[in-house]
C-alpha cells in the first residue's frame, strides 16, 4: 500500500487530531486519529525500519509519542 494517497491520509488524521487536541480538548479522539494515521505510513514502505533515513524515524517516534500523550491525557480527563 505504498500510494501517495497514502500521504494526504496521513496529513488528513495528523490535522484531525490536532483539531481534536488543541480545539476540543477530547485527548480520546485526537489519540484514535493519530493512531489511524500511523497505519498510513508516509513513507516508503517496502524499505524496511533499518534501512530508513534517520529523519524518518524521528517523525515516526514523535508521532507515536503524541499518541502515547494523548492516551495519557484522555486518561485524566474529566468526563
Amino acid at each position: 500500500m505504498n500510494t501517495p494517497f497514502n500521504k494526504y491520509l496521513y496529513i488528513g488524521f495528523l490535522l484531525l487530531g490536532t483539531y481534536h487536541a488543541l480545539f476540543k480538548k477530547d485527548y480520546a479522539q485526537a489519540a484514535a486519529s493519530f493512531g489511524i494515521g500511523l497505519a498510513f505510513d508516509p513513507f516508503n514502505q517496502k524499505t524496511s525500519w533499518y534501512d530508513r533515513r534517520t529523519c524518518h524515524k524521528v517523525i515516526l517516534y514523535v508521532h507515536l509519542s503524541i499518541l502515547w500523550g494523548c492516551i495519557y491525557l484522555a486518561g485524566f480527563s474529566d468526563e
